[in-house]
């Protein structure tokens, strides 16, 4: 409790301070006596009343007030939230590249065995061509995918979402 109460009187001097105000001049604006303003800076508690009044004049939370951990570790968590979530999202794009690498590995395999299949059986009539625009269009597709140019609904849009909310 001391510790909060400690806390408490640095943040107030400090952020009246930051202001250039002077005890007689946060006593007028927060409504509180200067002598209320001289105890809670000397590590005196404060009622919830004056709490309110700091916390409006200042325009922080009472609970920025009661003592920054809080804030602190919110910020902490949202911080590490963010990072998992970004680190989420390079390991889809680095899965996405990956596939697609080993689908253009697959469709380069089997393009050159239909080619081999019709130039053995007939080369009057080039059907192995049809395969492979069907196909290359299909790795087309999926290769924008996977480097980000086709990137509508993906986890960078679900992470602005989850920003705007």
């Amino acid at each position: 409790m001391k510790n909060v109460e400690r806390d408490l009187n640095m943040i107030v001097k400090t952020l009246r301070l930051q202001r250039g105000w002077s005890q007689d001049q946060l006593s007028q604006l927060s409504g509180l006596s200067v002598r209320t303003i001289q105890r809670i800076e000397k590590g005196n508690p404060p009622g919830l009343e004056s709490l309110k009044s700091l916390a409006a004049v200042f325009d922080v939370s009472i609970n920025y007030l009661q003592g920054e951990k809080e804030m602190t570790i919110q910020t902490e968590h949202q911080n590490e939230q963010s990072e998992n979530l970004e680190e989420k999202i390079a390991q889809i794009r680095v899965n996405k590249m990956t596939h697609f690498y080993k689908r253009a590995i697959r469709y380069g395999v089997i393009i050159c065995l239909l080619f081999a299949i019709n130039i053995f059986t007939s080369t009057a009539y080039m059907w192995a061509v049809w395969p492979m625009l069907g196909l290359g269009v299909s790795l087309a597709i999926r290769g924008l995918d996977a480097f980000g140019h086709m990137n509508w609904f993906g986890p960078e849009w679900e992470k602005r979402q989850l920003d705007k909310k």
